[in-house]
């Protein structure tokens, strides 16, 4: 025992107390042995003169009586530094939270009392408690707050860089149809618009991040999808990189959007690539992994279910510790100014987190090498119908008619989709914001409204139904910065809808119009009739 002749009266006996003498009863000793939180005593120099069992299985071999609470503890410094100076009867500090010095993981909470002896001596009692799980509820809540705020900063910028982007590809494309694609003006507007094509990918990669983008989910095996994406992957890594595939046996299946998940795989590829300039060694290996309780790993929890691993691993210049927890957030890269957005791997944490899965980032440090593994949750295997794809616009006659109302509150915008649609034989009425839509709805009958979704005071939810009061069956088609799925509650409530997310292109807008009018128009024209 670590109370020899009671270790509590060896505190309290010859302490200043209202009743001199006061000496601790023998049950009072018992009391500590059963308490569920640890407690130790120190004398003035930190050294450990007793300890209860809680305290013990918490601090291990190391609490044994005579050794200095610094060597228990990692940033010991912290500890000593906390302990109360007052000499005044049971002065204690706020409580530290520590990590063990045998068990980093493990943290522990210190609240530390003070008393002073008759003598002038004094001593201390640290009350002890296992927080590790509360530390890493806080941990997880902090990095989730994080990245969601972040996520919606994404997700705003890329509804604003959406509008913009749209104008940009849409006035290209309308200034191409004056040139022959021999002419130096037309390569030089191509060399625009290809720029602006770029840029909405990036602001794809910030919705994917920001969980905002639209998924077309279907039951996959990850091998098929890794052996289509073989000859790619050797190509995209160079003669340098030794490309090793190790496919597991019997894996289950997978719900993803394909497109989505072979450009997480290409999106490792290539950041193992980058990380080997002078060559080097990356192995893609799947595997089935089985979780029979709930299990923890680096501040996510992972339900318990079987899971599709896949592990990507280099032998690069590797991540510093520091970079780890950080290695996931947009625009943070490792590589030289200019060299990356650093949206590759943000890309690829919101891709699979909007599939329901996780992944992690590994490495022993700096010329280590790297490893990121994803963890896919097995699907049951039944039917499940693909999310519906767009309609499709394959008719080279973008040409029609009609009386189209378009909405939209960005100038730009409105004006390049205006120009389109005249050219292609509509007759085009713009509304630069909802309230002006509502009038020229109450004066005028359309074959066709053309809104978005986003505007200041009358948004188009509004506005559609406003218009479908007067008219039910009138064909709409709503624009947006944001995707359809960001759009759901708007939507909800509204039926018969065609969805044109920007920045959209001028034939993918007169397809869709041509599509709608075409399909909607008659309903809307034997309503009428």
């Amino acid at each position: 025992m670590a109370h020899k002749n009671g270790w509590l009266n060896r505190i309290f006996q010859t302490n200043e107390t209202p009743e001199a003498g006061f000496t601790a009863p023998a049950d009072l000793d018992l009391v500590f042995e059963k308490m569920p939180f640890g407690v130790v005593t120190l004398d003035e120099e930190f050294h450990v003169r007793g300890y209860n069992p809680a305290a013990k299985a918490l601090l291990g071999e190391g609490a044994i009586e005579g050794a200095l609470i610094a060597q228990l503890f990692e940033n010991s410094e912290t500890l000593t530094a906390g302990l109360p100076g007052s000499s005044s009867l049971g002065a204690s500090s706020p409580d530290l939270k520590l990590p063990l010095a045998h068990d980093s993981q493990r943290i522990v909470a210190i609240h530390p009392v003070r008393f002073d002896k008759r003598d002038g001596a004094f001593s201390y009692v640290l009350h002890l408690m296992d927080v590790t799980e509360q530390a890493r509820l806080e941990t997880q809540f902090a990095q989730s707050q994080k990245m969601q705020a972040v996520g919606q900063l994404a997700g705003g910028i890329a509804h604003d860089f959406n509008n913009l982007l749209t104008a940009m590809i849409g006035f290209c494309e309308l200034l191409l149809l004056r040139f022959q694609p021999g002419e130096q003006a037309f390569a030089d507007i191509m060399q625009i618009k290809q720029n602006a094509n770029r840029g909405a990918r990036l602001v794809r990669q910030l919705l994917a991040f920001s969980r905002k983008q639209t998924l077309q989910a279907r039951i996959l095996g990850v091998s098929d999808i890794l052996a289509e994406l073989t000859s790619m992957l050797k190509r995209l890594v160079g003669e340098a990189v030794e490309l090793k595939l190790v496919h597991g046996r019997d894996l289950g299946v997978v719900l993803v959007d394909e497109g989505q998940l072979e450009q997480v795989i290409i999106n490792l590829v290539v950041n193992a690539r980058d990380a080997m300039p002078s060559g080097g060694t990356l192995e893609i290996e799947t595997f089935d992994f089985v979780s029979n309780v709930e299990s923890l790993a680096d501040g996510q929890v992972i339900p318990a279910g079987n899971y599709v691993a896949i592990r990507v691993t280099d032998s690069g210049m590797g991540i510093e510790e520091d970079d780890i927890e950080r290695i996931f957030d947009p625009f943070f890269t490792t590589k030289e100014v200019g060299s990356g957005t650093g949206l590759g791997l943000a890309t690829v944490y919101g891709i699979i987190k909007q599939t329901g899965g996780f992944v992690f980032a590994e490495s022993e440090g700096i010329g280590q090498g790297a490893q990121f593994t994803i963890y896919l949750p097995c699907h049951d295997g039944q039917d499940q119908q693909a999310a519906p794809a767009d309609p499709a616009l394959t008719s080279s006659d973008l040409t029609g008619g009609g009386t189209v109302l378009l909405v939209e509150d960005e100038d730009p915008v409105r004006l390049f989709g205006a120009r389109a649609l005249r050219s292609k034989g509509y007759k085009v009425v713009e509304a630069q914001n909802g309230e002006v839509a509502l009038e020229l709805l109450r004066e005028e009958r359309f074959d066709l409204l053309i809104t978005d979704m986003v505007m200041p005071h009358v948004n188009g939810a509004a506005v559609i139904a406003a218009a479908r009061r007067a008219h039910p069956e009138l064909p709409v088609i709503c624009i947006s910065g944001y995707t359809e799925e960001s759009m759901a509650k708007e939507m909800d409530n509204i039926a018969n809808l065609n969805f044109l997310a920007k920045p959209f292109s001028l034939k993918d807008l007169a397809g869709m119009v041509k599509d709608a009018m075409e399909r909607d128009a008659p309903l809307s024209r034997n309503t009428a009739a």
